[in-house]
C-alpha cells in the first residue's frame, strides 16, 4: 500500500471507529475501496489490509447494508467484487435516518412518556420535570427537523431553532 493510501485508510479507520455506526476494519476496507480504481475482490482487501478474508467478508456485509460498498460482478469471473460508495448524499441521508433519527426519535418517546409518568408527581416535581422535559423535547425536536431538512435537501428553517432554550444552572437546593 503507497504512503497516501495507508494515510488515508489509517484516518477513515480511526474516524469510523469513534462514529458509532462502523468498526475500525470497516472504515479502513471503505478507504481502501475509495482509493482504489474499480472493484476489487475480497482476497484483495484482505491482502492491502493484511488480514483474513473471512474477516473481510464479514465486515463488508455491514458496509454493504450502509450503502457504503456495493457489490458487483466483473465479466469472466465469478468472485464477488466490491466498490466503494461515491453519493455521499444518499450514504449519509442513510445514516441520518436509520441511525441518528430513530435514537432522536427515541428519547423524544422517552421524554413523552416521563412527562405522562409525572402526573403523579408533587406539583413542585410536576413543573421541575416539566420545565427540563420540555427543554430537552424542544431540543431534539429541532435535531429531528434539521435531520428531515438535510436528508431532503431542504434548509433548515431557523424558526425551529428559537424553541430551543438552554436550560437555567440547577437551583441550589435541588444540588447534592
Amino acid at each position: 500500500m503507497d504512503r497516501t493510501t495507508a494515510i488515508f485508510v489509517d484516518g477513515m479507520g480511526a474516524a469510523a471507529a469513534t462514529s458509532g455506526v462502523l468498526s475500525q476494519l470497516q472504515g479502513r476496507i471503505f478507504a481502501v475501496l475509495f482509493l482504489h480504481d474499480g472493484p476489487l475482490a475480497l482476497e484483495d482487501i484482505a491482502s492491502e489490509l493484511d488480514q483474513s478474508k473471512s474477516n473481510i467478508s464479514v465486515n463488508i456485509r455491514g458496509l454493504v447494508d450502509w450503502h457504503l460498498v456495493r457489490r458487483t460482478r466483473l465479466p469472466g469471473s465469478r468472485k464477488d467484487h466490491y466498490d466503494a460508495a461515491t453519493d455521499f448524499w444518499r450514504v449519509m441521508q442513510e445514516i441520518l435516518e436509520r441511525r441518528f433519527r430513530w435514537n432522536v426519535r427515541q428519547v423524544l418517546a422517552a421524554a413523552g412518556e416521563a412527562e405522562r409518568a409525572a402526573a403523579g408527581e408533587s406539583r413542585e416535581r410536576q413543573h421541575f420535570l416539566g420545565g427540563r422535559l420540555a427543554a430537552l423535547r424542544a431540543f431534539f425536536a429541532a435535531v429531528d427537523v434539521g435531520i428531515g431538512a438535510f436528508t431532503q435537501g431542504e434548509p433548515l428553517d431557523p424558526r425551529v431553532l428559537r424553541n430551543v432554550r438552554p436550560l437555567a444552572a440547577p437551583s441550589a437546593r435541588g444540588r447534592r
